[in-house]
């Protein structure tokens, strides 16, 4: 059932010292109205003058009066025809909070204080410098900021804590710290521009706009702005910047090399079995490897949920099922921990009852490792290409594709919740099929034919 609204005079409110009285925006959902206040008093002959469309020898501030009771009338039916389903509460942090012609109400602005999240900010503040900041003023962009960090870090999503935290203090060295109203589009274009002059990449422009464009989303959310009036994204405005990185996957012969690389110390052995083990996984990435536990491994297959997916939705994340291989089996007996009851890790990478921030701390130590050591080995083998973790698992896909496997199967193997991921995952491995068949077209040249037939076998 869709909300009525109506401009009213509340004859129950009388001020006596001008004889007026409040002129107010009614809305009635479910038979229970209510009332909020604008910025307007008049008396009833002058609200008489103001909703009779007849009325003559009306002043100009009436007019201006009458004018913008009409458009308040009509923003205010265009907002309650959008909410699906409509609520008070939605309406009034939408339309009301910080409408400058209404008069703002105490009780509508404590019902949108966002919620504090808390927990001991002195063990994150060495790595998160923002909290060791004045206090900033509320209704800031650093407020804001802060705020969802501390959203994140609640949600031990420390990783894209962090990304904010680094997109805050780029866009600081900007211009400082600015309210959201100071942000239109010229500043961010203004932004953009300065972002590239600094040599930011077009990726890294995107990402730390849209992070920005999820503060303008937040304050919306908290009542601080009204979407309507200074919500600087979209068509015809502003959009991120958009690129696809140009993911180089390895070849099967580089592959060959590195599975058949003997390696000459440990260190060099961890890294190269880490390696092939994401590449044998479905391009399991570091982090999912660290916390793969023995409960996760069910017979001939290893059935695990990406970290990643399971902390940052709030639906069901799709579990991803890996065929054990002989080398992949290889691999876990030699470098998995002897206590293989269910709760324990796989492999000596995490330990139980360390706080979240470390975990991230030894995940990131052990990623760094091995792309170190497998940088070595790259040279040693001629390898052009860089090898590492994250290659591994685009090297899989793009391997995946090539053999002729489907977009979704890949999908759901990689653990993507979108395909357009996925789709970027394998964009370089479609570049080298145009550049393949574009030979074919010219297959009709001497020797060109052997060369194209030789390349197809």
């Amino acid at each position: 059932m869709s909300a009525s609204l109506k401009i009213i005079l509340d004859t129950r409110r009388l001020k006596k010292k001008k004889g007026t009285y409040p002129v107010k925006l009614l809305v009635t959902l479910n038979s229970e109205p209510k009332r909020y206040q604008t910025v307007y008093d008049l008396s009833q002959e002058e609200f008489s003058m103001v909703t009779d469309r007849k009325a003559r020898n009306i002043s100009e501030k009436l007019k201006e009066i009458r004018t913008n009771l009409k458009l308040i009338e009509r923003n205010a039916e265009d907002k309650a025809r959008l909410l699906q389903p409509f609520t008070y509460e939605e309406f009034e942090k939408d339309f009301i909070l910080n409408n400058p012609f209404f008069h703002q109400r105490k009780s509508i602005k404590a019902n949108l204080v966002p919620v504090t999240y808390e927990f001991n900010i002195a063990e994150y503040e060495n790595r998160f410098p923002i909290f060791k900041l004045p206090p900033p003023e509320y209704g800031t962009i650093l407020a804001t900021f802060l705020y969802y960090i501390k959203k994140l870090l609640s949600e031990h999503r420390i990783r894209t804590a962090a990304n904010y935290q680094t997109t805050y203090t780029t866009i600081s060295r900007f211009r400082g710290n600015v309210r959201f109203t100071e942000i239109d589009v010229a500043f961010l274009k203004q932004l953009e521009a300065w972002m590239m002059d600094q040599e930011y990449s077009k990726t890294t422009v995107g990402i730390y706009t849209r992070c920005l464009r999820t503060m303008f989303n937040e304050a919306i959310f908290q009542g601080i702005i009204n979407r309507d009036k200074c919500y600087p994204f979209g068509r015809r405005k502003y959009q991120p910047p958009t690129s696809r990185n140009i993911k180089k996957a390895l070849t099967l012969e580089d592959v060959g090399k590195i599975y058949y690389y003997e390696p000459v110390c440990l260190e060099e052995r961890k890294a190269k079995d880490f390696w092939l083990f994401s590449y044998f996984a479905n391009g399991i990435n570091p982090t999912d490897i660290a916390h793969l536990k023995y409960k996760n491994i069910d017979g001939e297959y290893i059935t695990f949920e990406r970290a990643k997916t399971e902390n940052s939705t709030r639906s069901a994340p799709k579990p991803i099922t890996v065929f054990i291989s002989e080398d992949m089996q290889q691999i876990i007996d030699f470098w998995s921990t002897k206590d293989k009851r269910p709760g324990n890790y796989i492999f000596p990478v995490l330990q139980h009852d360390i706080t979240p921030l470390r975990q991230v701390e030894l995940i990131e130590l052990f990623v760094q490792a091995l792309n170190d050591w497998m940088r070595k080995i790259r040279k040693k083998l001629g390898i052009e290409k860089a090898v590492t973790t994250y290659v591994a698992r685009h090297t899989f896909s793009t391997i995946m594709k090539r053999s002729g496997v489907s977009t979704e199967f890949i999908q759901e193997s990689l653990g993507h919740t979108s395909i357009k991921t996925t789709e970027n995952y394998l964009n370089s491995f479609e570049k080298t099929v145009k550049k393949e068949y574009s030979q074919k077209l010219v297959a009709f040249k001497k020797g060109a034919a052997e060369s194209v037939q030789s390349h197809e076998q």
